[in-house]
């Protein structure tokens, strides 16, 4: 549902290789996948996790501080707007704070402009911009939150 709707607006972060099943399945068994339900429906997922991409090291941050790391952040195109997103980024400070990490990170294709008008909304400030190996010819834009 959602990647088509992505790929309308623009943004080709993700395709129907990238995220596949199997990188779902991976994030279900290292207990990495987040979801969020309205109404008793899935509406949202987001992957949280320790891992850092390689190229995080091209951002303006300290990329060997260690860091929670929201990856695939996705809300159904019926719950957009409802403050899902926001509840699975509340999730991840809340997780952050429970691994005794101060740092939150997150990247969004340069495309994504929902993304990247909510996390300022939410406290991230810009840390510059990269290019993943295994999304070439896209541009991401790196965000990082300071808790206290």
């Amino acid at each position: 549902q959602v990647v088509p709707l992505m790929n309308a607006a623009g943004n080709y972060q993700w395709t129907s290789e990238y995220p596949n099943e199997a990188v779902f399945e991976r994030d279900i068994e290292r207990q990495h996948l987040w979801v969020a339900e309205l109404g008793g429906g899935l509406v949202g997922v987001a992957a949280l996790t320790q891992d850092q991409d390689p190229e995080y090291a091209d951002a303006d941050w300290d990329a060997a501080e260690p860091a929670l790391v929201t990856h695939r952040l996705a809300v159904a195109p019926a719950a957009q707007g409802r403050g899902v997103a926001q509840a699975l980024l509340q999730q991840a400070e809340h997780e952050a704070r429970a691994l005794g990490l101060r740092t939150l990170r997150v990247d969004t294709n340069s495309e994504n402009a929902a993304t990247q008008g909510l996390f300022p909304k939410l406290g991230y400030w810009f840390a510059g911009e990269i290019k993943l190996a295994f999304r070439p010819g896209l541009r991401f834009f790196c965000y990082e939150k300071r808790l206290a």
